[in-house]
């Protein structure tokens, strides 16, 4: 099996929902397909995206592939594909554009798994396909009617642990939010929270004290402060030891490495490049340290989940592009169960290809509104009238 032609597929749509934290305000889903095809037909499928402006065109998205990602890969084997290093150095010490060596990569294990006829958690030494899962909102631009829907919603679904976003400048709306979640979901369910890098060390530990105090038992923190502040999170750590920190998203294996070595997280968050996340976790494993798998496309992280012992948790936020694969990830009374199938198990919609495919780029005022198939559907608050969120991260920049 040899791959010999790739095919990309652009999408673009509003999303169902305003996403994000207290930095960044997403509305549109800006997402692509890769799909590598080998000699005897079989196709293996990757994504990639761009999360606050749109991918370019299809014509230059193509361009863009053929010249700088097609030569590595253009008449080789998938194996020697995910088994492949490179020397890391000079100009070639760098990711492809928009991620492709990411896409690459998921579409790379799903042909070599199709060829060895064995699912990918299979593939990567696991042996339970069933992993637990957090539901998680993205929450922040949510008004509190939304929160409190989407999270009782949850919670009925049989969702065991909830992370919600935090940083607010004023504490008292992190606190409010606290307060309507736990009057949601009582003492019986995990509580996480996001901060996505608001705070210093000093801050963080001073907002943790006041959720004590007031009464919030929160199990872990996440990016409390910025990412590679490595002496500040074990700061955090050692100061607030009833609270797990959660760090290492944004960070390259060589950035996790560093802040394993510093003793700056409890838990390790990992994301969707394969052989990254599987690194990470041996890593982890290494520093006897917990992992948790963030959000991926399709939520195709589950795969890498399964496979990694020390994965207590899968991030789980009801994102809406279901709709351009033929059979969509199983979620059960709050575990997701990696598919069985053959690779990764997804195949992109003929229907989607059909229907949902945008080649040229669109205004955000002309695009489509993608199907509604998420579990929890928001309906949209009477406070949002004429675009103006009272959470809206601009405002918050504002009062800042």
């Amino acid at each position: 099996m040899r791959i010999r032609e790739f095919r990309i597929t652009r999408f673009q749509f509003r999303r169902d929902r305003v996403i994000g934290d207290s930095q960044v305000r997403i509305a549109e889903s800006n997402h692509a397909a890769l799909e590598l095809i080998a000699d005897d037909g079989t196709t293996g499928l990757g994504f990639f995206q761009a999360l606050f402006h749109p991918l370019p065109a299809l014509a230059e998205l193509e361009r863009l592939f053929g010249t700088e990602a097609w030569p590595v890969i253009d008449g080789r084997e998938p194996g020697p594909v995910v088994n492949r290093l490179g020397k890391p150095r000079g100009g070639n010490n760098r990711r492809m554009s928009f991620a492709f060596d990411e896409a690459i990569n998921q579409a790379a294990w799903d042909l070599l798994g199709k060829q060895v006829g064995l699912p990918l958690w299979r593939l990567l030494g696991g042996t339970d396909a069933r992993v637990r899962a957090y539901a998680s909102g993205l929450d922040f631009h949510f008004s509190d009617s939304q929160f409190r829907h989407f999270f009782g919603t949850a919670v009925d679904q049989g969702y065991r642990g909830t992370k919600i976003k935090v940083g607010h400048p004023d504490v008292e709306w992190d606190l409010n939010r606290l307060a309507i979640l736990k009057d949601i979901i009582g003492d019986d369910v995990s509580v996480m929270v996001d901060a996505n890098e608001a705070w210093t060390p000093k801050e963080t530990i001073r907002r943790l004290g006041i959720y004590r105090r007031a009464g919030f038992d929160i199990y872990w923190v996440e990016d409390p402060c910025p990412r590679d502040d490595f002496d500040g999170l074990r700061e955090v750590r050692e100061a607030v030891p009833w609270v797990h920190v959660n760090s290492g998203e944004y960070l390259d294996l060589h950035g996790k490495r560093q802040l394993l070595e510093a003793r700056g997280a409890d838990i390790l968050n990992v994301h969707g490049h394969v052989n990254d996340v599987m690194r990470a976790g041996w890593l982890a494993g290494e520093h006897n340290v917990a992992v948790s798998l963030g959000n991926t496309m399709l939520e195709l992280g589950v795969h890498m989940a399964a496979a990694l012992p020390e994965v207590q948790w899968i991030e789980y936020s009801f994102q809406n592009y279901k709709h351009l694969v033929e059979e969509p990830v199983i979620i059960v009374d709050g575990h997701m169960f990696a598919p069985d199938r053959p690779g990764h198990g997804f195949t992109l919609s003929a229907d989607a290809r059909g229907r949902f495919a945008e080649p040229e780029v669109r205004a955000f005022d002309d695009l489509p509104p993608a199907p509604d198939n998420s579990p929890i559907h928001l309906e949209p608050d009477p406070v949002d009238a004429g675009g103006r969120h009272p959470v809206d991260s601009s405002v918050v920049r504002q009062e800042m």
